[in-house]
């Protein structure tokens, strides 16, 4: 399942999540408070429209076997304090009017003695709240059904449920407000634990591979168990594979030496020009196979090496004089001479020995292969802005090849096809150097043969 761009973030969702939440609780909170406001003010009213008709009620009398009232004051003056609202009453004897409005409805739920009954109705052009009272008055030794109807329109009422509709919306408003920033804090709180994951892991060098030793809550229990069981099987993998790329080398190299030198001593022995050829054809594709399952394996364990680079304090005069002299005999084969430009104090720089030697190596490699015999090759190593190391010679150079593509795996010049080459060594060259925070750079000799390959690091 996919998410618009807005909800693939957690604490968005479950903001959004708890601010719908909030704005349903609220408007519950606004019909709530404004649902018992108006119930209050309706059993007010009709409790004062009760105590109007109790008090009418009262005044009832008898003189000279009928039944009279006077209409108390009071009876009507509580009624008429609220607003615009006018009062309307009713008092019947055995169903006959004995004052006021005439035209006043009788009541659908007869009332008793012991109950009042309550009715809401248009009168007159409003809404009226009507309350009812029964009562049994004695004349002349003869007992009388007297029926009390007391209405009151309903402005007040109105008004009353309008200004506590403000008052609950402004509540509610509030309510959804706080709870709102009170949803964002519970959100970033709640999320908390992510980002202290995330933080423990992205602290982390890529050579530490140790399992998390964090208390995380009880839902990310199952992921940090995961992720410690994948870093587990990714650290055992790594150490697999380092052996296996240790192990490939010598059984690689040690199978293809043995063949080209029995290849050497058969082309020796033969005579015949096609056979010796045949032989020669042999012998270079040995040569191939053996610098390519070399170059293949060497950048394998740079690529490995890479990803958990070790790093010790190096002196980089003595690093550049070991691996030279490692390839002199390369260059006496050809009768080239590598002379060396080193500082009298060789800079110290911090990095991975193996992967620094290896990238000098593969350029110095280069170098003599494709430089002419009885030729010179420079090695200069300076610290002024940066640390940088020149190889320069006096070969073929890279002819019309674009100097931008040497760095790709298997890119080769466009003027060597007769060279045994992988296409690897500028390649591996190149990773240490990015590895490091430093660059290859590649440019041609300006106003002679050949090309110059520098190693270019930051000082430290």
């Amino acid at each position: 399942m996919t998410f618009p761009p807005l909800t693939r973030s957690i604490r968005t969702r479950l903001f959004l999540q708890l601010a719908a939440i909030s704005a349903l609780l609220s408007v519950a909170l606004f019909l709530v408070v404004r649902g018992l406001a108006e119930t209050a003010a309706e059993a007010t009213q009709d409790g004062i429209l009760s105590a109007s008709a109790t008090s009418i009620a009262d005044a009832l009398r008898s003189e000279d076997g009928e039944i009279t009232l006077d209409l108390p004051y009071s009876a009507l003056s509580m009624l008429g304090t609220t607003n615009d609202d006018r009062v309307f009453y009713k008092v019947e004897v055995n169903g006959e009017t004995l004052t006021g409005y005439d035209d006043l409805p009788a009541p659908t739920d007869a009332p008793t003695i012991s109950r009042n009954t309550f009715a809401t109705f248009d009168y007159r052009g409003d809404e009226v709240r009507m309350v009812s009272a029964s009562r049994t008055v004695s004349a002349g030794g003869v007992p009388s059904n007297v029926l009390i109807s007391v209405a009151q329109t309903r402005l007040g009422l109105a008004a009353i449920s309008q200004r506590i509709s403000a008052i609950a919306t402004g509540v509610g408003l509030v309510f959804f407000l706080v709870a709102t920033a009170l949803s964002l804090l519970a959100a970033r709180s709640a999320l908390r634990p992510l980002k202290e994951l995330t933080a423990a892991v992205t602290r982390r060098g890529p050579a530490d591979l140790r399992p998390l030793a964090i208390q995380p809550p009880t839902e990310l229990e199952p992921f940090v168990s995961a992720l410690n069981t994948f870093i587990a099987r990714l650290r055992a993998s790594l150490l697999r594979s380092e052996d296996l790329i240790a192990e490939a080398a010598h059984r690689v190299r040690t199978p293809l030496a043995t063949v080209r030198a029995k290849a050497e001593v058969t082309h020796r022995k033969l005579n015949k020009p096609e056979h010796r050829q045949t032989m020669r054809e042999m012998i270079r594709a040995i040569d191939e196979s053996s610098r390519s399952a070399g170059q293949l394996l060497d950048h394998a364990m740079v690529t490995f090496r890479t990803d958990s680079l070790a790093t010790e304090s190096i002196d980089m005069g003595e690093l550049v004089r070991e691996t030279v002299a490692r390839l002199e005999p390369a260059a006496d084969l050809k009768d080239a001479t590598i002379r060396c430009t080193i500082p009298k104090q060789p800079p110290h720089f911090t990095g991975d020995r193996i992967l620094l030697q290896s990238a000098i190596q593969n350029i110095l490699d280069n170098a003599i292969k494709y430089s002419p015999d009885d030729s010179d090759i420079a090695v200069t190593l300076t610290a002024v802005d940066t640390l940088r190391l020149d190889v320069s010679d006096q070969g073929r150079g890279f002819g019309d090849t674009d100097t931008n593509t040497l760095k790709a795996r298997f890119s080769r010049g466009a003027n060597v096809d007769d060279i045994v080459g992988s296409g690897l060594g500028l390649t591996i060259a190149d990773e240490v150097a990015r590895a490091h925070g430093g660059t290859l750079a590649i440019t041609r000799n300006e106003g002679a043969k050949g090309a110059c390959v520098s190693l270019v690091f930051p000082l430290q």
